[in-house]
Formats: C-alpha cells, structure tokens, sequence
C-alpha cells in the first residue's frame, strides 16, 4: 500500500495537532503546578504560625504552671494552720 500525497499532508497535519496538543498541556500543568505550589507555600506560612502560636501557648502554660507549683505551698500551709476565731 503506497500512501498518496494526500495521505501525507493528512499525517502531517495529525502529526502537527498532535505536538501542538502536547505542547499546550505542558503548559496547563505547568500553570497548575505554579498554583498548587503558591497554594503549598500559603499552607506552609499557616503551619508555621500556628506552630509559633502553640509555642507561645506552651510556654505561657509553663509559666503558670510554675506559679501555681510556687503558691501550691503556702496554699497547704494555710490549710494546716490552726483555724482562728473571729473576733467579735
């Protein structure tokens, strides 16, 4: 089977729809990828401040838990002491 001139410019032609469909989807991922990595690098920014927030709230926690570790025994000292009679 011999191809005739027509058949060719048609191959051609397919050959040339098909490298310029390619070549436009390289394009679309290439769009997509640029979005989903500006939608990674936003998610990021959000992770590392709620990372610095829950490391401010751990260390306010500590802190209080210090304080009340530091009240903790006067607190029981006062509940042994002898009770006083009001006066009156």
């Amino acid at each position: 089977m011999f191809m005739t001139r027509q058949h060719l410019v048609m191959a051609r032609g397919l050959g040339v729809a098909i490298v310029a469909l390619s070549l436009a989807s390289c394009a679309t991922y290439k769009e997509e990828f640029a979005g989903i990595n500006s939608r990674l690098d936003q998610l990021d920014t959000k992770v590392q401040g709620a990372a610095q927030s829950a490391e401010s709230a751990n260390q306010s926690a500590q802190q209080a838990n210090q304080r009340l570790d530091q009240i903790e025994g006067r607190v029981q000292q006062l509940e042994r002491a002898p009770r006083r009679t009001p006066r009156g």
